[in-house]
């Protein structure tokens, strides 16, 4: 059986207690979603084809209401990015040349859309990829009694793919929300949950997640 054929199977009957989970969400920071940000046009064609930013907000007010753990994970640099190596390469050198998601500045909000609510806790030192490495997101989870990790975000086959792998390792429950993620073309989408993602999370919908709030009453 094909991993898409296991979680078709599984999904219809998911349960997943709210109260032992957390909603994550990956950079949803203007300089992606939104028109004026830097790696908007990048990631636009792709958020249309998943409706990444309409179905994201869908299970964030979903998880409130359920009373799951929400938890924004945004990533910004300090004038200068000197968090970054001198000579960097790959894509933190991009955004070290860019000036990229510089914090206090338009483009490392967090979107309108997806804006934290009083109760909403926010992840803390986010500068490279994974969402675990330097941060306080390992902390927040268990500190709310966290087993279950839903998560959505930028981008599929980076921020989002090495939080998901470390999160497993980690030994949570990991559910990748395909329609709440984007990459910079639909194909590396499309090929990051084909190949990947069920080998170390369950690929889900937004639709199936928050029908599994409800399942598990």
């Amino acid at each position: 059986m094909s991993s898409s054929d296991e979680t078709t199977s599984s999904s219809s009957s998911l349960k997943i207690n709210p109260s032992e989970t957390a909603c994550v969400f990956i950079e949803y920071q203007n300089e992606f979603t939104t028109q004026g940000g830097a790696l908007h046009d990048a990631v636009k064609d792709c958020m249309e084809a998943t409706g990444t930013l309409e179905n994201s907000r869908k299970v964030l007010d979903a998880a409130r209401a359920a009373g799951c753990t929400i938890i924004h994970v945004p990533i910004a640099f300090d004038k200068g990015h000197n968090e970054i190596a001198k000579k960097p390469y790959g894509i933190l050198a991009g955004i070290k040349e860019g000036e990229l998601f510089k914090a206090g500045e338009w483009g490392s909000e967090i979107c309108d859309t997806m804006k934290p609510a009083e109760s909403d806790l926010i992840c803390k030192g986010k500068n490279g990829l994974c969402g675990f490495s330097s941060t306080n997101l390992d902390f927040l989870l268990r500190q709310n009694g966290v087993k279950n990790v839903v998560l959505g975000g930028f981008l599929t086959n980076c921020c989002v793919e090495s939080t998901m792998r470390s999160a497993y390792e980690l030994g949570y429950q990991v559910y990748t929300l395909k329609d709440c993620c984007a990459a910079m073309s639909v194909a590396a989408q499309d090929a990051t949950f084909e190949h990947n993602f069920g080998m170390f999370s369950v690929p889900i919908t937004s639709t199936e997640v928050i029908g599994s709030f409800g399942n598990s009453a």
